[in-house]
């Protein structure tokens, strides 16, 4: 009796679980939500919303329901903000900018948008953002002192702290970020990892939520100013993707495309000598068990369905960053424009 009972139980467990089945999109729709002059590298998806920020001040929303985007400008002391780094939780939106100097916004109690961070340095360069949970939140950006300027917040964004270069892994000359798509940081749980370029491509690694760190290198092309990693996303703990190259020579397809299946600790290279060559962001199908990736760029959209061994290019269309709402929906932002993409 226990045998057969034990034999039914399989069965039904085995039977409630659906087996997997690999996309194999070969096509997707553009349907374009908003257009303006412009650029935007930096979207969050929020609840009912995509939130969004560029160049020449402006930040905004737009309201999927409603198919309506509500724009504005950002003034602050005559000066001229590009945003390339946006987060959001379940209340707030947030947006940090390129340049000296950096400016980080939250939205505030009566809806508006406050200053709430200003970091004043000749080599302040923000690059990306990204929240843990409600309360915790991270922004990373260039070196300003001898290592990574890495600021944290514990209090839902009202102060942020940065990091002391004693409590960081070592820069190396020349290490640094490039502010191309929001995606030089991704986190899963407490966990966190930070994607680096130039002279050195490294992956900065923190098991609990920036309280330490340690790095790993990588075998991505590396060692000039415009190559390196540009984006980094990671499916669950063990499993990441890192995408790059050199964007000054986007054609060139060697050594721009590398995953992990240990946490980051160590990186191989795949799709060697195969498109895509450079891209700005790459992301995870939401489902797709670590197989599935999306990567795009100014020279067009690729997919894979074999964690990077292969992939193909599904259109041409032009695009800096990307975040999925499920396994065939998306939201892709680039010069002037977002958009609503549909994977077939």
């Amino acid at each position: 009796m226990k045998k057969i009972f034990a034999f039914c139980l399989f069965i039904v467990v085995s039977c409630g679980k659906e087996k997997y089945v690999p996309h194999n999109y070969t096509d997707v729709s553009v349907e374009e939500v908003f257009n303006d002059s412009i650029s935007i590298r930096a979207i969050t998806l929020m609840q009912g919303s995509v939130g969004f920020a560029g160049s020449n001040n402006t930040f905004g929303i737009y309201n999927i329901a409603d198919d309506k985007v509500i724009t504005q400008k950002m003034n602050q002391d005559s000066l001229s903000i590009e945003f390339r780094a946006v987060a959001s939780t379940n209340s707030d939106f947030y947006m940090l900018s390129i340049g000296n100097p950096a400016l980080l916004y939250k939205t505030g109690d009566t809806g508006k948008m406050e200053l709430v961070y200003r970091e004043d340095h000749e080599n302040v360069f923000y690059d990306a953002m990204k929240f843990w949970n409600d309360q915790e939140g991270i922004a990373m950006g260039d070196p300003t002192d001898g290592c990574l300027s890495v600021i944290v917040t514990r209090d839902g964004g009202k102060s942020w702290n940065k990091l002391s270069c004693n409590a960081l892994p070592a820069g190396n000359d020349g290490e640094a970020a490039f502010a191309a798509s929001n995606t030089n940081i991704t986190v899963v749980g407490d966990h966190t990892w930070i994607a680096t370029g130039g002279t050195k491509a490294n992956v900065f690694y923190s098991p609990d939520k920036g309280k330490t760190w340690q790095v790993y290198k990588t075998p991505i092309v590396q060692g000039k100013s415009t190559q390196g990693i540009y984006s980094i996303d990671f499916y669950d703990e063990m499993n990441g993707f890192v995408i790059g190259g050199d964007y000054t020579d986007p054609t060139d397809n060697k050594a721009n495309k590398a995953v992990t299946i240990d946490g980051g600790k160590t990186w191989k290279l795949v799709g060697e000598g195969q498109d895509p060559g450079y891209r700005s962001c790459v992301q995870y199908v939401p489902g797709g068990e670590a197989k599935e990736l999306v990567a795009v760029g100014f020279k067009g959209i690729s997919f894979s369905n074999n964690s990077g061994e292969t992939w193909k290019q599904i259109s041409d269309e032009s695009f800096y960053t990307i975040r999925f709402v499920d396994d065939s929906t998306a939201y892709a932002a680039g010069s002037n424009r977002i958009a609503k993409l549909r994977f077939k």
